[in-house]
């Protein structure tokens, strides 16, 4: 639905577009800036190999690789959506900014290092709420900067969802291994 708001210039971009306006540069722009920053593949891959890292010597191996192949499956999906859609950004000419890439590494890495660590931890919601805040503040951040539409961010979370079921069903009902 949104992918087709953006390719069909719908009803929801004149919205969007003037949201992300109104926000763009608000808050503290370092604060904004490492919120933005939790997205780059720099920070976020790192956190989900040391995840990776714990259920492979766990040997909870099958888990471990699917994770692995999610991450890669975002800029497998995300790069040619970026290239159909060629969405220009909020403070920029240039384009390719929908869906938001960084929104999509942040959530995938921190869900997966999220579903790959809860096992092992008596509080296992506590991973769950640590990604999510990860990716929240990410978000925000992306549209705070002006690096982003919201729309670019939502599809972002819709196609990470998405990411995330796959990784759920294909690596196990997330139940601790032997």
């Amino acid at each position: 639905m949104i992918t087709w708001q953006v390719l069909a210039d719908g009803p929801l971009l004149d919205p969007d577009e003037r949201l992300g306006l109104e926000l763009a540069g608000r808050g503290p722009a370092p604060l904004t800036e490492l919120f933005a920053d939790l997205g780059n593949t720099q920070v976020a891959v790192p956190v989900l190999a040391c995840a990776v890292l714990v259920a492979w010597f766990r040997r909870a191996r099958r888990a471990a690789l699917y994770a692995v192949l999610t991450m890669a499956a975002v800029p497998a999906l995300v790069v040619p959506l970026k290239l159909w859609t060629d969405r220009q950004g909020p403070l920029t000419e240039a384009t390719g900014y929908y869906p938001s890439g960084h929104t999509t590494t942040a959530m995938v890495a921190y869900g997966a290092a999220a579903l790959l660590l809860a096992p092992y931890l008596k509080r296992s919601w506590v991973t769950l709420v640590a990604a999510v805040l990860l990716t929240a503040a990410t978000s925000v951040g992306l549209v705070l900067r002006g690096y982003h539409w919201p729309l670019d961010v939502v599809a972002g979370w819709c196609l990470s969802g998405v990411l995330l079921l796959t990784l759920r069903a294909g690596a196990g009902s997330g139940q601790r291994p032997k």
